[in-house]
């Protein structure tokens, strides 16, 4: 029976300005986020594993990861990942650590 009391016209305001506040302050973030990130292709196919210029890099970098090889030269992790085993292959780098989900590798 029962059901939700009939609010008084102090209690509707009161309301009403709290609603409004929150409808503020929601406008204010989405004029402070900038304009949407712009997405950029991938590349599927990895580097060529002879450049000169590409290994010049790979050695300046401390630590190579799938992860920093796919951001530095905008291809997929997956390519990344085939790219730094040819290159441990060839003995460009070799492997430091490592389990089934991430390698770390050092350039030599």
């Amino acid at each position: 029976m029962g059901g939700k009391k009939k609010l008084s016209l102090k209690q509707m305001e009161r309301s009403q300005d709290k609603k409004d506040e929150e409808d503020a302050k929601k406008e204010k973030k989405k004029d402070k986020a900038g304009p949407p990130k712009e997405k950029r292709q991938l590349s599927i196919l990895p580097p060529d594993v002879k450049n000169e210029k590409i290994i010049g890099e790979l050695k300046k970098m401390n630590v190579l990861t799938p992860y920093a090889v796919a951001t530095r030269f905008n291809v997929r992790i997956s390519s990344a990942k085939d790219f730094l085993e040819q290159l441990e292959e060839n003995g460009t780098i070799h492997l430091v650590s490592g389990s089934h989900n991430i390698k770390i590798y050092k350039a030599d």
